[in-house]
């Protein structure tokens, strides 16, 4: 999952960038609010994490351009501004969720994996659970029916996950590629392939199929 964080505070958002890293996501970091109207608007992300207080733009208007032009990019707002009527503006503005600082990171990659389950459709629960997969995304392990967890490289999670959130959907290496790595990375659609591979012998092969000249559809093995 891709996401985009705009943050002003260098040593905050460095230290998020790790985090969310970690967790699985692909990060692009900006600080000026009217580099991120920008790439909101021509980039597919999945969550954007937006502070309000920005130079160049406020984070209020980067949201509220966002949703003038008509994106229903999941919005979590994270500032230093506590008053209640600033969380009823930021809200009224189309945020999704609304997380004050100072605050702990657990609490912020929970409100990121329920907001991104919400928008694919997902009830949040502890597992993610689809078609006969669970997903432990603290653990990075996924069970395949009632067999024991299985560990996954980063790359092989960040994939399976983007799959489990877009269950029966034609996903092509481009789309892939678009959610899995960040503005600055090279894409390589060959990985895909390989990390594709990959998981096929962990969830078996037939897991997830191949449209020719269309993509690939995780089918898992049953409810």
């Amino acid at each position: 999952m891709r996401l985009l964080l705009v943050e002003d505070n260098v040593a905050l958002a460095d230290s998020l960038c790790s985090v969310l890293k970690r967790a699985g996501y692909a990060v692009d970091w900006r600080t000026d609010g009217r580099d991120a109207v920008v790439l909101g608007e021509q980039e597919p992300y999945d969550l954007a994490i937006l502070d309000l207080g920005l130079p160049g733009m406020d984070g209020l208007v980067v949201l509220q351009r966002w949703r003038a032009a008509g994106s229903s990019l999941p919005v979590l707002i994270l500032t230093a501004r506590s008053r209640w009527t600033e969380r009823v503006e930021g809200l009224q503005a189309g945020a999704d969720d609304y997380l004050t600082k100072p605050f702990h990171n657990e609490e912020l990659l929970l409100r990121v994996q329920a907001l991104l389950r919400r928008a694919h459709g997902r009830v949040p629960q502890a597992l993610l659970s689809v078609a006969g997969l669970q997903l432990d995304e603290a653990q990075q392990q996924v069970r395949v029916g009632d067999a024991e967890p299985l560990s996954l490289s980063a790359s092989e999670f960040k994939l399976l996950r983007y799959f489990m959130l877009n269950p029966g959907k034609v996903l092509s290496k481009t789309q892939l590629a678009e959610h899995l790595y960040d503005y600055e990375d090279e894409r390589d659609s060959n990985v895909i392939e390989v990390l594709i591979n990959h998981l096929r012998r962990k969830l078996g092969r037939e897991a997830i199929e191949t449209r020719r000249g269309q993509g690939y559809v995780l089918v898992g093995r049953g409810e």
